[in-house]
């Protein structure tokens, strides 16, 4: 679309900015490129940068003096883009209408030849056989009509597939138009984005690629889960249980779902591997079994492996705490990175090695407290981690927010940074989508997982730490923690096909799974038959898992 008022206006511009803000911004690229060029010397790469510094003050001048003139020019050359665009934009999607409204009239007409087709083939087959009452001549009638009715299905599936593809490429006409649109805007501004433009093309994008089929399975499950908890909400009232979505509930489930989040965000880069990890629990016990007993008040009743009882009262409290932070990450970390050497060097799957590692640390616990527990920690140290700020009162009830939200909101934050901010977070998208090729691209494979094993067992570890704050440790505590933070990982989307998920995806699971129990719990529903619920959640989301991995394939 060429317009020769708005010619003359980019031209304009980008006089106006050749010898300003385009050139500052050349001259940096320059400066930029010459501290990474190895084969500068120090006083050649010093001289160039200060050459260059030297001019982009001249070039800040130029820039400031056009500033106002740019800006006029700006609004009046984006102000004709919009005019002349909007009316090629209704044109275009006017054009595409009137082509997908044929292609769908061409369509129908198309099925109905082949199903017309078929049948008097079919028709003509049984017609040949008329009279034939051999065996041989029912089993090759029977087969021709097989094969008339293969052939039929195939040429369905083909004039479907053209069909799509016809009109997929009309709305990718009718898009590009907006794109178009959007993009001349923003060459006119320099290359600076508006809201109002962003949010109506990644809709436009959104209402063109938008397939119902493809919507509910990757939403079907979620759509499910929330009309559940709507039923969970108004049941409530009507059961004499009281009102669910109230604050205080909302902030005891994400107070539940706190500690939990620590487990799920480890688990989460093992399945990312196409791994899981059945040893969860059993790290949370140990780790939290080693901050019971440093936290306690006084002597501690639990021995280990005959060592003991113990007194950490004498230490700084601050003391107490970092070393049982600092056990529970080192003890979890080291049990973790002992099944990752047999999964990354061995090949063994992590289902194998972390089974191992569950059993030997359930054996060692047991066998070393006797199974007993350690007892509640200092109650002042318990109140400061684990404890709640009173807020306020709203309509007579008092409202406390848990300080459990604050460390998990952190561990969420480093896990997302992790995934996809740093290079060992693209390595592992990389090796748990395809390991052979990561391999053959330079991605050390081992290193990669061991990573990951040792991620885990940080999360797990100050899991462990945290959990110890909620109740009593023992050599049982966690028990089938596992499978809660593998089925919210699940649930969230990220694949036990490998390579596919994201750590907001393991958020998001925690929290309804938590939801699920606390709603089933507040209803009065009998903690046997919430497995029951559980269960149906984890098939359905691995059977739309595998679904679309069929697909992808």
């Amino acid at each position: 679309m060429e317009d020769k008022e708005l010619n003359e206006y980019s031209e304009r511009l980008a006089s106006l900015r050749k010898d300003g803000v385009n050139l500052i911004s050349s001259l940096r690229q320059e400066n930029a490129a010459a501290k990474r060029n190895k084969l500068l010397s120090a006083e050649a790469r010093e001289k160039i940068i200060a050459d260059n510094n030297a001019k982009i003050e001249q070039a800040k001048a130029v820039a400031e003096k056009n500033k106002a003139e740019i800006a006029e020019t700006v609004k009046a050359a984006v102000a004709r883009n919009n005019q002349i665009s909007k009316a090629e934009i209704a044109k275009v999607n006017a054009e595409q209408n009137e082509v997908i409204a044929k292609l769908k009239t061409d369509y129908a007409a198309e099925i109905a030849k082949i199903d017309s087709d078929t049948l008097s083939r079919k028709k003509g087959i049984v017609a040949s056989y008329a009279g034939k009452t051999s065996q041989k001549d029912n089993e090759d009638c029977k087969e021709d009509l097989r094969v008339a009715e293969y052939e039929h299905k195939s040429a369905l599936f083909d004039a479907k597939n053209k069909f799509n593809s016809a009109v997929d490429a009309a709305k990718a006409v009718k898009n590009q138009a907006y794109v178009d649109y959007v993009q001349k805007n923003r060459s006119l501004r320099n290359g600076k984005t508006n809201f109002r433009e962003d949010m109506v093309l990644s809709f436009q994008n959104y209402v063109n690629k938008f397939k119902m089929s493809k919507f509910l399975l990757d939403n079907g499950l979620y759509i499910a889960i929330l009309v559940f908890f709507i039923v969970c909400i108004v049941l409530a009232p009507l059961s004499g249980a009281g009102n669910l979505l109230s604050l205080p509930n909302i902030f005891t489930i994400l107070e539940q779902s706190s500690v939990r989040m620590f487990y799920a965000l480890g688990v989460a880069g093992l399945i990312l591997l196409a791994g899981t990890d059945l040893s969860v629990g059993r790290m949370v016990a140990m780790g939290a079994v080693i901050t019971g007993l440093i936290l306690h008040p006084g002597q501690n009743i639990v021995t280990f492996f005959g060592a003991g009882p113990w007194d950490f009262t004498a230490l700084p409290t601050i003391v107490r705490l970092g070393l049982a932070l600092v056990l529970s990450i080192v003890l979890c970390v080291v049990f973790s990175a002992f099944a990752g050497v047999f999964s990354a060097k061995l090949k063994i799957h992590p289902f194998i090695s972390t089974l191992a590692t569950q059993l030997i640390i359930y054996g060692l616990l047991f066998f070393g407290t006797s199974g007993t527990p350690v007892g509640s920690i200092d109650a002042d140290v318990k109140d400061m981690i684990g404890g709640r700020w009173v807020i306020g009162a709203l309509n007579g009830e008092l409202i406390t927010f848990p300080k459990l939200i604050i460390p998990a909101i952190i561990a969420i934050f480093v896990a997302w940074f992790i995934w996809n901010k740093t290079t060992f977070g693209k390595n592992m998208y990389a090796v748990g989508g395809n390991a052979e090729a990561a391999s053959v691209s330079g991605i050390s494979v081992f290193w990669v997982t061991m990573g990951v094993f040792i991620m885990a067992g940080i999360f797990y570890g100050c899991g462990a730490f945290l959990e110890a704050f909620k109740a009593n440790a023992s050599a049982g505590t966690g028990q089938g923690y596992e499978l809660d933070a593998i089925a919210a990982c699940v649930v969230g989307g990220i694949s036990f096909n490998g390579g596919i998920g994201k750590i907001s995806g393991a958020v998001i699971g925690v929290i309804i799974f938590t939801s699920l129990t606390y709603c089933l719990t507040f209803l009065g529903i009998d903690t046997n038959l919430q497995f029951v619920f559980k269960g149906l959640i984890i098939i359905a989301a691995v059977a739309l898992d595998s679904v679309k991995y069929l697909k992808r394939k």
